[in-house]
């Protein structure tokens, strides 16, 4: 049925954005527009959620000694990951991890306490309180790159110290750092790829028919 589609404009915008989307890790330090910035969150707000549950919790930092301790957080997990990565060692080290110093808006989204309660589409996968969790994370970045903004996810750290820093109460999880802010030109590929850290698998690749590993010929 046809009346349900969204015109043919509409349709492009959506996988324009999509295609366009990238993991920024340069950013301008200009700030945001406060408007913008409540469109973007009310955007990451109506993701979906398993049970209606809405695990995510975002917190704004806007302390600037708070941001470098973040930072600091950063840079520490990786070296560590530096170390971990053996012969590709010198080559991360290279790469430019996080913009948390340059962007203008810094976030961290988290998995809210008490989860346990929420046994409704849990029960057997619990770990679907995460999903829902990237599922906001997600509608936040597509609505950022249509507004202009770019965005960086950033995962190298210690989630029990960032915890810790941030006042978190037990039961609740930090699941990223999120680099918010306007980009002088946003990356033509992702920035892995430019930098030849990895390349990308293309979808026939990944798509199984049936059973794992059949590929439609």
């Amino acid at each position: 049925m046809k009346k349900h589609i969204f015109n043919e404009s509409e349709r492009e915008a959506i996988y324009r954005v999509i295609a366009e989307r990238r993991d920024m890790r340069h950013f301008l330090p200009d700030p945001v527009d406060p408007i913008v910035l409540k469109r973007i969150l009310a955007a990451a707000h109506q993701a979906p959620s398993v049970g209606l549950m809405q695990p995510w919790r975002f917190i704004r930092i806007t302390d600037i000694q708070l941001r470098s301790a973040i930072a600091a957080l950063v840079e520490e997990e990786r070296v560590h990951t530096a170390k971990a990565m053996a012969e590709r060692s010198d080559e991360f080290m290279r790469l430019k991890v996080d913009g948390i110093l340059e962007c203008g808006e810094l976030l961290v989204a988290a998995l809210g306490d008490k989860r346990e309660q929420h046994i409704f589409g849990r029960r057997t996968l619990p770990e679907m309180d995460l999903a829902s969790v990237a599922c906001a994370i997600q509608n936040l970045w597509l609505t950022a790159r249509a507004e202009g903004l770019g965005m960086g996810w950033v995962s190298l750290f210690d989630p029990e110290q960032l915890a810790q820093l941030l006042n978190m109460p037990a039961g609740s999880k930090p699941v990223a750092i999120l680099c918010l802010g306007h980009v002088e030109a946003f990356y033509p590929a992702p920035m892995l790829k430019i930098a030849g850290w990895a390349d990308e698998r293309p979808l026939q690749e990944l798509l199984f028919h049936n059973t794992w590993g059949s590929i439609e010929e």
